[in-house]
This record gives structure tokens, sequence and C-alpha cells, in this order.
């Protein structure tokens, strides 16, 4: 099949695994940002796909394609310096794979995911005894009670009551009920949180980074991580 003239001045970069990796994580993180507690089976679920895609995305950067693999993009603090003050400079040099920009903000926000992830598995093997990390933490931490027939493998509810009302500290003087059960709950909830905003707050800065390199580059980069497409030369 003949390329179309669009084709011809385009080149295949992004593999399949780059770009829907991307977008997974994308929809994933948010669905599970917004649901929160509201919807905590969706929230859990959502954080699971953000994981299994977050190890998949690392994998693939050892022994993928070209563009995928980490030592095809990674230049250090050198060239990240470098590629920064030419993109205020609005002369920065172009890259057919990922900038030195692009490359540190994936490394940071994979970092970010994994934290995010983790300590939400964390967080709920702490205060319900379930997910992948259960057997770890909630054995070692909680002191649950596994009973043969309770969802999940976790504590019998009438457990957790008894402990709330003994090792763990009373609900608070304003009367907020279902609070986390002692300090590990809420160190874990509160690592969570932050791992949460920071990359809450790096995909906001990933975003900028497009933009500006969109314009200075002159080429859609979104539209390039649809497509797996990008213009072969200036």
């Amino acid at each position: 099949m003949n390329a179309t003239p669009k084709q011809a001045e385009t080149v295949r970069v992004w593999d399949p695994i780059v770009r829907i990796g991307h977008w997974v994580i994308v929809i994933g993180f948010f669905t599970a940002y917004f649901s929160g507690d509201e919807l905590p089976g969706i929230h859990t679920w959502a954080g699971y796909v953000v994981a299994g895609t977050v190890l998949v995305r690392v994998i693939w950067g050892l022994v993928g394609t070209r563009h995928a693999r980490f030592a095809s993009f990674v230049t250090g603090p050198r060239g990240f310096i470098r590629y920064m003050k030419g993109l205020f400079a609005k002369k920065a040099d172009r890259h057919l794979g990922h900038n030195p920009a692009g490359a540190a903000m994936i490394i940071a926000l994979l970092i970010a995911l994994t934290g995010t992830t983790v300590s939400g598995m964390a967080l709920l093997a702490a205060e319900d005894g379930r997910g992948p990390l259960a057997g770890v933490i909630a054995s070692q931490d909680s002191g649950a009670t596994v009973q043969p027939g309770v969802p999940g493998g976790g504590e019998a509810y009438g457990d957790r009551d008894e402990r709330r009302g003994g090792r763990y500290e009373e609900d608070d003087d304003e009367g907020h009920e279902g609070g986390h059960e002692g300090g590990s709950g809420e160190t874990l909830e509160t690592i969570h949180s932050a791992f949460t905003y920071l990359t809450l707050a790096l995909v906001a800065l990933h975003i900028l980074g497009v933009i500006a390199s969109s314009l200075i580059h002159r080429e859609n980069l979104v539209r390039a991580m649809v497509t797996g497409r990008k213009r072969k030369s200036d």
C-alpha cells in the first residue's frame, strides 16, 4: 500500500505500547482522582490499571523499540539544562524522539505515579486488609484478623470496630466517623495525597511543556502521541 503525501513527510516514532500506555495512564489517573472516596471500587481498580501500565512502560523502556527505550532519550542534567535554555531562547534543538525536557518529565512522572499507586495499595492494606500488599502491611501493622468468608480476605467488621475502641484512637471531637485506623493509616494517607498532588503538579508542567515545544518546533505533539508519527525534518 502506497503512503499518502502526508505520511511520506512523516516518520513513525511512537509504537502502540507507548501511545496506548500514555493515554491509559492519563485516563486511569484522573478516573482514580475524581472517583476518590465517593466511588472506592472504581478508585481502587483505576489505581491498579495505572500501576500495571506504569510497570509495562518501565519494562518497555528497557527492552522496547528505539524511541521507547530510556537509553535513547534520557540525557542527564546537562542535556536538560541546555535544552531548557534553548527553549526559553526559542531556539531549542528539535528531537525526533523525546526531547531532554520531556525525558526528565517522563522519569519524574513514572516515579510520582509509582509512589501514588504503591502508597494507595499500602493504605488499602492498612485500612481494610485488602490488596496486593495486605499480606505484608495488614499482618505487620494493623494486626488484622483474617477470617474465612470475609470479602477480600480482610478482617471481620466486628474486629475492626473492636480495635477502633481499643488500640486505635476514637473519632475526633468534631464527630467525623470512619476515621483512619491509627497513625499508620493517617501517615499512609498523607503520603498518598502528597504523591497525588505531586503528580498533578507534574501533569500541569507537562502540559505547559508540550504546548511550548509544539509552538517552538511547529508540530502538534498531542497528535503525534495519537498517530505515532512526527515530521521527518525541519
